[in-house]
């Protein structure tokens, strides 16, 4: 049987979970990006991966480093992006910062930990535009 990349009962043009979920992360990370740069930030990692988790984002912000969590959803149904940043995830981040340090030259004043959540537009013209929630230090 051939796959065409359409989940069964989801008709022609459905993309499975995964590469939707996929698509609206890269998205997110984009604007995420883009957003700290505005800020005046600047970006020295994106999606470092080691085997304790992944960073989103590395930025510098002055003689300040900055790890930031990307939240992205494509509505606030189940809430803002934000919200799935539980305390879990914050001690991760805390662990995966210090890793980050110890394997690049950097050697900042200050570490905090960011969160940007994004809120993209539903499919169609006039559905809105991108929101983006920039939560400085969170833990």
């Amino acid at each position: 049987m051939a796959t065409t990349g359409t989940t069964p009962g989801r008709g022609p043009g459905h993309r499975s979970g995964g590469v939707v979920r996929a698509a609206v992360g890269a998205f997110g990370e984009d604007v995420a990006a883009r957003h700290l740069v505005a800020q005046g930030m600047v970006i020295l990692d994106r999606n470092w991966r080691c085997p304790a988790g992944e960073i989103d984002l590395v930025a510098r912000a002055d003689d300040v480093l900055v790890v930031c969590e990307v939240k992205t959803r494509r509505g606030e149904l189940f809430g803002s992006p934000a919200e799935a940043v539980d305390r879990r995830k914050a001690a991760r981040l805390r662990v995966l910062a210090v890793q980050w340090l110890a394997v690049h030259p950097v050697k900042p004043s200050q570490v905090r930990i960011d969160v940007v959540a994004v809120v993209m537009p539903r499919r169609g013209a006039g559905r809105g535009t991108v929101e983006v929630e920039h939560l400085v230090g969170v833990c």
